[in-house]
């Protein structure tokens, strides 16, 4: 069944095709249809209808605008000309018999170049002719009106304009005379075998004279004008032209005023080269009003790259025009590269923007409000039902009003930035150039010193801002052209009718009312263009009197309409206002609207300039977008046709290219104010692609454009990201700082970054370039996921090139970079986080444990750590050591990156490797905490069990070397005795331990157990980190969970066989909204509670988690079991074997009092490589081996303390020399602090891994001896011990 069309519409109507992006580019070219035309598409034909004598008018005009755009086109092939000889190849001496295909093949390819210009040659002798022949018609005396036009005025400026701009092409181009040159030679080569060239020759010395000669086109013209002595009085008519729309800024657009600047000083020397009474023109208009007009625009924009001076064109063309060069005011003004300082410096303030862009500004804000008013009210009107007609009248007046002043402001701002470049062309830069005082560097090219440093920073600052203002108010006007058209076209019809109804009716009752011919005139007009069916101010029966003047004291009323008149309409009305005017008489004096010797009261010429005036702007406005393109287009600030060839090079690197210069601008100076009009000059190639294809037709060029718009969005979007990654990473930098850092310092401001809005860019996902549209949000976030990992690389890279101590430094900077992720995720969708941490990491396999990272670590440990750092006990830190390592480590050297992979800015990396450096020189807690935070709960066991493995493959790998020790020691040891003092203790302890030959051996076994010591002590803070984690995490479940501590420490449930918090919430809640009957789906909410039971199970069983340091200590002991039959052998007898025992506690005891020996001598202090991990190992070997008793029995530091102690206790009694014991002080020194770290070692065992205390029952009651007694661990620490097999 099919679809009402009212619903259809009705439901389409609702579709918003609205979105977010911003407008931050000028309006797109599209294809359009417009309502009206100011070049009308019928040509003025529907002019004879209205029978007032312009037949042969119109005829001349028609055939004028076909000129001016044949002309335009001549122009284009001109401006865009190449060289091709430059193409030609050169033939090698082996080749030299080809030469006459070469000539011949050659001579084609010119041959069709040179057709173009044989025609151009050809037109501009036929344009010369037929504007002499109009201009002559205007002097016959049977012509059948007084004077041209208005319209006809602007063809024939427009006409002599471009036949100007056509010889100053000629001129420029050099590389035409060469092309000519070698197609001239290559003719006489070929036609050498042709009959009948004579033709030929005769066209192609036409051609040269015409190319050679400067000037050719504009002498051509004046000896066709003045082929009958006649045209001074149009001449004069049109320079008076000039000058009025010069002085009162009649033109609305910029384009007729450059066409006016252009042809005025042509115009001036042409008409004083008359024959008959040359100067009759200074005394229409004065000399004073031709020299202001020229000193005040010294330089006049021709094309992009080339510009005209008017004081050079008459310097030059008083060379041809003898009569001319009599005008010595004239022929004495400066051109551009003479004039004085001071002049230049005025001028510098005319011409350059900065020096107008605050007023601009101004203008631009003020127009943007008032013009958003406007559009606010007129769609109020539309919205509105049965408006007041006075209200709706003012409110689309203002709307008319605003497009006027909004088509006023783009012309004024275009014409600004065309005639900076214009002043800058003719002044390029003469400062000192970056890089040419270097020796051997090339020299700087043309283009380059009138672009790439003509421009300083503010210069480039102003004219970005410009280019921006320009896009803006014309995108604003462009997108709401539909919106306005119908109040536009019912103001015009409004200002139309009221003058010819109103004005026009009380002109013809009073002024004109004797005047006939005049009075004739003024109904001619209200005829042509009065819309009697709008006035409803009278009845039906009097509309036809009324045509003929109604005599009522009242102005007549009319509905409005949008009918707008047609540009024959507007030909008409003021061809009748100019004969109203001027009466006919070409050589009136005071120019158009002058009042001198004119009957015409001041008032009513006042309406009648007035309206004369309103008349042109109807045009434009009529083809508004059009115009608004027109207005908006900067595209020439791409081109550089004339500098490609003068600098003889194919193209111009993108450096010297100005569109790129401002966005490149706009990048490096980081301007948050300017940052959103970043793709504002984007819109200059757009406006240059669309300009070569379309006015220039050359495809070519369109090629260069699109390939430099490749190159450059390329770089742009790599710098835009650049930009953005440094900004969020400086901003995270910033904020990760410790507050009292920053205020203790007294320029803590300069680690403050200064907020950027990259918010529009965020949401262009649509940028219109050369007709494509680009997801810019898209590319900046591959781009940003691409830099992401780039740093994520960078920082792994980094960390593997240092020691364990950089942990913390990594972990900070993963953290800044991970908060600058997380500020970027707010405005752009990129990817994860933790995707690209894991993929950085080669962690995303389900079976992969082993991280970069934790097997980076377990590197560094097993080959750095574990050899080179010493422990401290009494700061809990590790340090490496300072002697040199046995086997220097050898790493990558450190990566470089700029300062955005780290914190951002120069001083964020100051500040916060500051901080780092705190933690660089040792190994304690904080790098145990980062080493938990990094790794996780995945790569961490993984780290824990390669470290407890370490423990098991040391003790295996020293096994060998203690039963190496244990051989050499004597059959017996006793008990040192107390007679012999300390020096004889230690004597005998030289004569038993006799381990001399084997020094290396022990060095291997102590550095072994130091290896194991350190591993130990590592996992017992690691046993603090995640205790602490494990405590943070219980108190934020506990609440949750319903779990309350108990008196002895045990936790308690607040619920008895009760659903926990969590639980009952999640049950209610579910309860709650699924007896709601408006509930949409309750099986997602049973869902929710189902999770929440299993997220209560979860949690509770990770509660009892075990002690890590316990669980090592349990794999030491389980590692120790396969060899307790060699280090804690069982007395033969059943009791302690006090003199011939070889136990682990006794080649420990000997390397251990070796060891201290050692430390005391200055020359090789082993404290500083062993540290004090080695206490720990031996010690907790012992200890699990169940010898601490033994150990502190018989250990021989021991017994020489106990024998100092009674010693010195002796001495004091029987008052002995009390420098008795002098020699052994260091070492006894060396001896208690030895024991008292044993005893802290031992005290921490007992109290982590109790064992069970057995000594003292070595013999049974009934008397038997017990054999080698099984020392169990408590059950906490076996709980999750890996079983192996036997």
């Amino acid at each position: 069944m099919a679809i009402p069309v009212e619903e259809a519409i009705a439901a389409l109507s609702t579709f918003s095709l609205e979105d977010e992006q911003p407008e931050v580019q000028g309006p797109a070219v599209m294809v359009s249809a417009e309502r009206g035309a100011a070049n009308s598409p019928i040509e003025y034909s529907d002019v004879s209808a209205y029978r007032l004598s312009l037949s042969e008018d119109t005829k001349a005009l028609n055939q004028l605008n076909i000129l001016v755009q044949e002309g335009k086109e001549m122009a284009s092939i001109l401006y865009t000309y190449r060289s091709c000889v430059k193409a030609l190849p050169q033939l090698p001496d082996s080749m030299k018999h080809s030469q006459a295909d070469l000539y011949l093949e050659t001579y084609q390819v010119l041959d069709l170049e040179m057709s173009r210009l044989r025609e151009i040659q050809q037109w501009q002798a036929s344009a010369a002719s037929k504007l002499a022949a109009d201009m002559q018609r205007f002097s016959r005396p049977e012509r059948r009106i007084n004077g041209p036009t208005i319209t006809h005025l602007w063809s024939m400026l427009k006409l002599l304009d471009v036949l100007v701009q056509l010889d100053h092409l000629k001129n420029s181009k050099a590389s035409i005379p060469n092309d000519f040159s070698w197609y001239k030679r290559t003719f006489t080569q070929v036609s050498a075998q042709w009959q009948d060239t004579d033709a030929l020759r005769e066209e192609l010395d036409d051609l040269q004279i015409f190319l050679s000669t400067r000037w050719a086109i504009l002498l051509n013209l004046h000896v066709e004008m003045f082929r009958v002595n006649n045209v001074e009085d149009i001449l004069q008519v049109l320079i008076v032209f000039a000058v009025e729309s010069l002085e009162l800024d009649f033109a609305l657009l910029f384009p007729e005023r450059h066409i006016l600047l252009r042809v005025l000083p042509v115009l001036v020397v042409l008409a004083t080269s008359s024959e008959k009474d040359s100067e009759s023109l200074y005394k229409r208009v004065k000399i004073n009003r031709l020299i202001n007009i020229f000193k005040n625009d010294p330089v006049i924009p021709a094309f992009p790259d080339l510009h005209l001076s008017p004081a050079a064109i008459l310097k030059e063309l008083s060379m041809y025009f003898q009569k001319f060069s009599s005008q010595t005011r004239l022929l004495t003004l400066p051109v551009p590269h003479e004039l004085p300082p001071r002049e230049v410096q005025d001028y510098q303030r005319h011409y350059l923007i900065i020096n107008h862009i605050v007023a601009i500004r101004a203008e631009h804000d003020d127009f943007t409000i008032r013009f958003a008013s406007a559009m606010n009210q007129l769609l109020l009107l539309k919205s509105t039902d049965g408006a007041d007609v006075e209200w709706s009248r003012e409110v689309k007046g203002n709307m008319y009003d605003m497009v006027v002043e909004g088509f006023q402001l783009l012309s004024r701002w275009n014409a600004r930035i065309w005639e900076q470049c214009a002043w800058k062309f003719s002044r390029p830069c003469k400062d000192a150039l970056p890089s040419e005082s270097e020796e051997g560097s090339a020299p700087h090219s043309d283009y380059e010193k009138v672009v790439r440093y003509n421009y300083n920073a503010d210069e480039r600052r102003a004219l970005v801002e410009l280019v921006s203002y320009i896009k803006s108010i014309g995108s604003m006007m462009q997108r709401c052209d539909t919106l306005v058209a119908d109040a536009l076209w019912e103001t015009i019809h409004a200002e139309v009718q009221d003058f010819v109804q109103n004005t026009l009716a009380t002109m013809l009752r009073t002024t004109f009312r004797k005047k006939k011919d005049l009075s004739r005139i003024l109904s001619d007009m209200r005829t042509l263009s009065a819309d009697w069916m709008a006035n409803t101010s009278k009845p039906e029966a009097e509309l036809q009197s009324s045509q003929h003047g109604y005599d009522e004291s009242r102005g007549s009323f009319f509905h409005p309409r949008p009918v707008a008149p047609t540009a024959a309409q507007v030909h008409c009305l003021q061809f009748l206002i100019y004969e109203v005017v001027s009466g006919g008489n070409l050589r009136k004096p005071g120019g158009l609207f002058g009042n001198s010797g004119s009957e015409i009261p001041v008032n009513d010429l006042k309406q009648l300039e007035t309206f004369f005036y309103k008349l042109s702007f109807f045009l434009h406005i009529l083809d508004y977008t059009a115009t608004v393109t027109t207005l908006t287009d900067i595209g020439f600030l791409w081109f550089r046709e004339f500098y490609l060839e003068s600098s003889h090079v194919i193209q111009f690197p993108i450096e010297c290219s100005l569109p790129w210069m401002l966005v490149d601008h706009v990048l490096e100076s980081k301007n948050a104010g300017l940052l959103e009009s970043v793709l504002m000059p984007f819109d200059i190639y757009n406006d240059s692609a669309q300009h070569a294809l379309v006015e220039l037709k050359q495809r070519f060029l369109y090629d260069e454009i699109e390939a430099e718009v490749d190159h450059c969005f390329d770089i742009f979007v790599s710098k835009m990201s650049e930009i953005i990654f440094t900004y969020y990473k400086s901003r995270a930098a910033s904020e990760l700082l410790d507050p009292s850092f920053l205020f203790s310092l007294d320029n803590g401001e300069k680690y403050y970054i200064q907020p950027m809005r990259f918010t529009a860019l965020f949401k262009m996902t649509k940028v219109k370039l050369l007709g494509r549209t680009i997801d810019l949000r898209s590319l900046i976030a591959q781009r940003m996921n691409k830099v992401f990992r780039e740093n994520l690389e960078f920082l792994f890279d980094r960390f593997e090139s240092q020691d364990l101590c950089a942990i913390v430094e990594l972990e900070k900077l993963l953290d800044i970079l991970k908060h600058a992720h997380e500020l970027l995720s707010k405005d752009i969708s990129i990817d994860s986080f933790n995707l690209m941490l894991n993929e950085m990491l080669e962690n995303l396999s389900l079976v992969s444990f082993s991280s970069r990272l934790a097997s980076q670590i377990w590197s560094e440990m097993q080959n750095d750590f574990l050899p080179n750092f010493i422990l401290c006990n009494t700061t809990q830190r590790f340090i490496r050591s300072s002697k040199v390592p046995l086997a220097p480590v050898q790493k990558p050297s450190m990566p470089y990156a700029k300062p955005n992979f780290y914190c951002g800015t120069q001083d964020l990396n100051s500040a916060h490797q500051s901080f780092a450096r705190l933690h660089s020189g040792f190994f304690g807690i904080p790098h145990m905490f980062s080493i938990v935070r990094l790794l996780g709960s995945r790569s961490l066991p993984w780290l824990i069990r390669a470290l407890l493995d370490h423990i098991s493959n040391k003790i295996a790998m020293l096994e060998p070397m203690i039963t190496g020790l244990q051989e050499g020691l004597p059959k017996s040891i006793g008990l040192l005795h107390f007679d012999g003092g300390v020096t004889g203790c230690m004597r005998v302890i030289k004569d038993q331990l006799n381990w001399g030959s084997k020094s290396e051996l022990k060095a291997e076994i102590l550095r072994g157990i130091k290896e194991i010591g350190s591993v130990l002590y590592c996992m017992g803070l690691l046993d603090v980190v995640l205790r602490e984690k494990d405590t943070t995490n219980f108190m934020q479940a506990a609440p949750w969970l319903g779990l309350l501590p108990g008196a002895d420490g045990q936790i308690l449930y607040s619920q008895d066989n009760g659903d926990s918090p969590v639980v009952s919430l999640f049950k209610s809640a579910t309860a709650a909204i699924v007896s709601n009957p408006g509930c949409p789906s309750p099986m997602s909410f049973y869902t929710m509670s189902k999770q929440a039971e299993a997220a209560d199970l979860l949690y509770k069983a990770n509660l009892n988690t075990g002690s890590l340091l316990e669980y090592s200590l349990a794999f030491t002991s389980a590692a120790l079991d396969k060899y307790c039959g060699k280090w804690s052998a069982a007395p033969k007898t059943g009791f302690i074997d006090i003199t011939t025992s070889k136990d682990f506690y006794r080649i420990y005891s000997g390397l251990q009092i070796g060891y201290l020996e050692d430390c005391t001598h200055v020359e090789s202090n082993n404290h500083e490589v062993l540290g004090d991990s080695v206490a720990w190992g031996g010690c907790t070997i012992i200890y699990l081996l169940g010898q601490q008793l033994h150990f502190e029995l018989f250990d021989f530091s021991y017994q020489v303390l106990n024998v100092a102690e009674v010693e010195a206790v002796s001495i004091a009694q029987t008052h002995k020399n009390p420098h008795f014991l002098q020699g052994w002080e260091a070492l006894l020194e060396a001896m208690k602090k030895a024991r008292r770290l044993n005893n802290h070692v031992f005290s921490m065992l007992k109290a982590r891994c109790p064992l069970e205390d057995k000594t003292a029952c070595a013999i049974k009651q009934s008397g038997a001896p017990l054999h080698r007694i099984k020392f169990e661990n408590t059950v906490s620490a076996f709980e999750t011990l890996p079983q192996k097999s036997a």
